[in-house]
């Protein structure tokens, strides 16, 4: 009888009854049985598996691992690195590697396997792991199919140019987005070579791609893409024509629109007025629906935060106008942005010219705003996206101006943002207005934040269970986004009510203290 199997005798019937083998060289104290049997066992397996002799083919040798062209993080990062691995703080994990990866840093070669294991069950932390875990992170994954995730999950693939003929889904996209940037007509071609034979769902995938290095040379490609079969792609074809200046597309777009909104000029207490007079589309056609145009377009007598539904008709000009360009109306009404969404707004009196359909709304300046404003998103216009923030004109659509945050240049964010939580504290979609806004939270910002999570502790009224709802639910948001230089700020709140103040708060507190302490590290 082999060493193993009577370990395995031992430990079914039992050390009381089956003495384990005395293994010379193995450690653990004679008299513990029980724990010479594990300890031994352990040895044995190690010894089994380094020993054994592969069948077939003598074993290919594995690649060493590639030189890594970046340093690593400092040592301090690298041991708060692990203890967010073991659970503390988890939440702070993607801010941790996207601050690495910020900084030119790596994650510790120790620390890859236990990264790489949390990217399994975490597809939304795989492009952070990919940017932060260097050359090593990819050379390990490909020795583990369970981490086989990483190898195309960042920019670069892993491979050559054979990728695109033998690569996985998203080892082909990671290839195609980064010859799109480089070569954006080579990357189209190569598409186009294969695209008859690419399911649709690989189609949608590599058509996103579009959206880096668009140009007036991709029009005809996605002119085609808008009678393809698969929805989505017909949907990412239209939006990508919808951002290239000058197409067919565009022009189509404008015709509709600028039958939908006319100037008309009004005589106002003695004086010319230019009004903007809005009929919306009274039929849908198969022109509209392959533009993109949906017979139910998302939307459609969902409740309006003001109140009503929007009808059909005020859907299909939502849509129209969100693909319209906008210098159609800098051009139409000679005006500035700026001036162009404070002119007033008369919809066509119902029944002019034709019948609505049943349960119908009629359109109003509020669809006006909300599809000039999704056209300003996604044609990433500034200056658009300003005069909608700032005219006052869509105050009751505060998430859709949230969404246009993102539009402005960096330094004006903060300053916008905090006048929009103004404009909606204490207000029910307050909440969902910052979800909608990314970190971090400075500035004037942050300052409106910690006045929110401070002023309702000001006076000596007893909070509601709503206040108290509403701090823990903010709190939760404010720990990833929130400048931790605020904290000292928090501190005085939790130094003034003691006992009393809001656990929620303690909490943040904590988190923005170890986000504070994180960031100071890697920047060692």
């Amino acid at each position: 009888m082999t060493a193993w199997n009577e370990h395995v005798t031992a430990a079914l019937l039992g050390t009381e009854r089956r003495d384990p083998p005395v293994l010379p060289d193995a450690p653990g104290e004679p008299g513990d049985r029980a724990g010479r049997l594990l300890d031994q066992a352990a040895l044995l397996a190690v010894r089994r598996r380094a020993g054994r002799v592969p069948s077939g083919a003598a074993p290919v040798p594995v690649a060493l691992a590639p030189v890594e062209n970046v340093p690593v993080v400092p040592g301090p990062a690298a041991v708060r690195l692990r203890r967010i691995l073991r659970g503390e703080q988890i939440r702070v994990l993607p801010e941790w590697l996207e601050a690495a990866a910020a900084r030119g840093l790596r994650v510790p070669a120790q620390l890859l396997p236990d990264l790489l294991e949390r990217g399994r069950g975490d597809r939304m932390l795989r492009p952070s792991i990919a940017r932060a875990s260097g050359r090593r992170g990819v050379w390990l994954a490909l020795q583990n199919t369970d981490w086989a995730y990483l190898v195309g999950s960042g920019d670069d693939p892993g491979g050559g140019p054979d990728v695109w003929e033998t690569g996985t889904r998203n080892r082909r996209m990671a290839y195609l987005t980064g010859l799109r940037r480089t070569d954006p007509e080579r990357a189209r071609e190569l598409l186009r070579g294969t695209w008859a034979k690419e399911p649709a769902p690989d189609r949608a995938v590599f058509l996103a791609t579009f959206g880096d290095g668009l140009s007036p040379d991709d029009e005809e490609f996605l002119e085609a893409a808008l009678e393809d079969r698969g929805k989505d792609v017909r949907q990412l074809a239209s939006d990508l024509l919808a951002r290239l200046p000058g197409s067919a597309y565009g022009e189509r777009m404008a015709a509709r629109a600028r039958a939908c909104l006319t100037p008309e000029v009004r005589t106002v207490r003695g004086r010319e007025q230019t009004w903007i007079r809005v009929d919306p589309p009274r039929a849908h056609d198969e022109e509209m629906a392959r533009d993109g145009v949906p017979f139910h377009p998302s939307g459609s007598f969902a409740p309006r935060s003001g109140g009503g539904p929007v009808g059909t008709r005020a859907a299909w000009l939502r849509e129209i106008l969100a693909r319209t360009p906008l210098p159609t109306w800098t051009d139409l009404f000679g005006l500035p942005p700026m001036e162009i969404v404070c002119l007033p707004i008369s919809a066509v009196a119902r029944g002019s010219g034709g019948s609505s359909p049943q349960n119908e709304s009629e359109a109003d300046g509020r669809d006006v705003h909300i599809g000039w404003a999704r056209a300003a998103l996604g044609g990433r216009d500034a200056e658009w996206a300003r005069a909608l923030l700032k005219g006052g004109v869509m105050v009751d659509e505060p998430e859709a101006l949230a969404d246009l945050l993102s539009v402005l240049p960096e330094g004006e964010r903060d300053a916008a943002a905090a006048d929009l939580i103004r404009w909606v504290e204490g207000r029910p979609d307050l909440l969902r207005v910052l979800e909608r806004v990314p970190g971090p939270w400075t500035g004037a910002l942050a300052s409106a934040v910690v006045a929110m999570l401070t002023g309702g502790h000001a006076s000596a009224e007893r909070p509601t269970r709503r206040d108290e709802h509403l701090i823990t639910q903010l709190c939760r948001l404010a720990d990833q986004r929130l400048d931790p230089a605020t904290v000292s700020r928090l501190d005085m709140l939790v130094a003034e009510q003691g006992a009393a103040a809001p656990r929620a708060v303690t909490e943040l507190i904590t988190t923005l203290r170890f986000r504070d302490e994180m960031l100071k590290e890697l920047a060692l």
